[in-house]
Parts: structure tokens; sequence; C-alpha cells
């Protein structure tokens, strides 16, 4: 990297100042708060009573109205319910493909309660870093503020000195700033990764109530009639 080349960064960082940092930061504060609130109401709407769920499937599937807890099912918006539903379409077709339907309802919800959580983890792990570079950009000017000063009056008077210091602190401002705006995105994804493990385990419970009982059916079914006893076929004759 030539000096040219050096002097010429440094004057692009000196003309657009460290500014547009913080406002960079309070835009991605915004973003992180309304996405988070988005993700909030969804994941109410995707989580219910898991005990309640359990037990009004328990009771339809017991009394043999498979076709009963399917429309109570359709009737919820939650991702148990979506997985259990999922199953209990293809419940003709076995507890194997019913499994299998489970699992790719499963992996289907897991893709919609993660989607844009990227954006919270990434804000939290950067933002800080944003807040450094705002801070590199306020040095540098600080020590371009200095040098004019050193230029002008053969040495850095005292007011010089203590504009200096002023623009060093204002610019330790976009660090904190970058501090503050990463804490709470941390916070929040690792809320909502939580809750879409505490989701995702209500959905397995289910899952696993619907295999037990179409297992249970298959076996009766399948159940092989037990032979005759070779005394009684004989005593027969």
């Amino acid at each position: 990297m030539t000096m040219d080349t050096v002097e010429t960064l440094k004057n692009l960082l000196v003309q657009t100042g460290a500014a547009w940092v913080l406002w960079l930061l309070m835009l991605l504060s915004a973003v992180s708060l309304a996405l988070a609130v988005e993700r909030f109401l969804y994941f109410r709407a995707r989580s219910d009573d898991l005990r309640g769920l359990a037990a009004m499937l328990d009771a339809h599937l017991r009394a043999g109205s498979r076709q009963e807890a399917i429309s109570a099912l359709g009737a919820l918006r939650s991702a148990g319910a979506a997985v259990a539903l999922a199953g209990l379409r293809l419940a003709d077709r076995g507890p194997a493909a019913a499994e299998k339907a489970m699992a790719s309802a499963m992996a289907i919800e897991r893709k919609s309660l993660e989607a844009r959580l990227v954006f919270l983890g990434t804000l939290g792990n950067n933002a800080p870093f944003i807040g450094l570079f705002g801070t590199v950009i306020g040095v540098i000017l600080a020590f371009e503020e200095l040098g004019k000063a050193q230029t002008a009056a053969g040495t850095a008077t005292q007011a010089a000195s203590q504009a200096v210091m002023g623009a060093i602190a204002e610019a330790l401002v976009a660090t904190a700033a970058g501090i503050a705006v990463a804490l709470p995105a941390v916070a929040l994804y690792n809320w909502f990764q939580r809750r879409i493990a505490v989701i995702l385990l209500d959905a397995e419970a289910l899952s696993s109530l619907v295999l037990a009982y179409l297992s249970d059916t298959t076996a009766r079914v399948e159940a092989p009639v037990s032979p005759m006893p070779r005394s009684a076929a004989a005593g027969g004759q």
C-alpha cells in the first residue's frame, strides 16, 4: 500500500467523519427491535398449551376418532399441532410414513422459527466492531486536528490539546453505542433460540404420542393368529 493510498483513505475518513457510524448503529438497533417484536408475536402464535393439546389429542385417538383429531388440529396454529397433523394425515400408510411426515413437518417448523434470527446473531457479534470502527475514525480526526494545531502554532496549545481530548472522548461514544446495540441483540437471540428448543420439544412430544397410537393399532391389526396346538388337532381327527 503506497503513501498516496494511505493519504487518500485518511482524507476519505476525515471528510466522512464518524457520525454516520452512530446513525448506522441506531438504524440497526431499530431494525433489531422491530424484528424482535415480529418474532415474539410469531412465536406466541406457534406455541400452545402442551398439556391441553396432548390431552385433547389423546382423547380423540383413544376413542378412535382420527378424523375428529385431524379437524381439531387443523384449527390450531401451533407448531406441535402442525407436526401431529402431518402424521395423522398419513396414518393410513403406516407408522413409518407418519413418522417421516412428522419429521418433515418438524424441519419446516424449525426453518420458519429460525427465519431472520441470523440478523440478531450477526448484529450481536459485529455491532461492537462497528462501534470500534467509529472510534478509530474519531481518533484519526483528533490527531488530524492536533497536526493542524502544531503546524499553525509550532506547538500544540492547551486549547488544542483540550480539543483533541474532547474529540477522543466523543470517539469512544461509538464503541459504547456498539456495545449497547450488541447486548440486547445477543440476549434476544439466545432467548429466541431457547424458545425454539421448547416449541420443538413440545412438537416432538406430540409426535411420539401419535406414533404410540399408530404403532399400537398396527400391532393389533397385524397380530398373527395363534396356531392350533397339535394335541387339539389330533383329537379333532
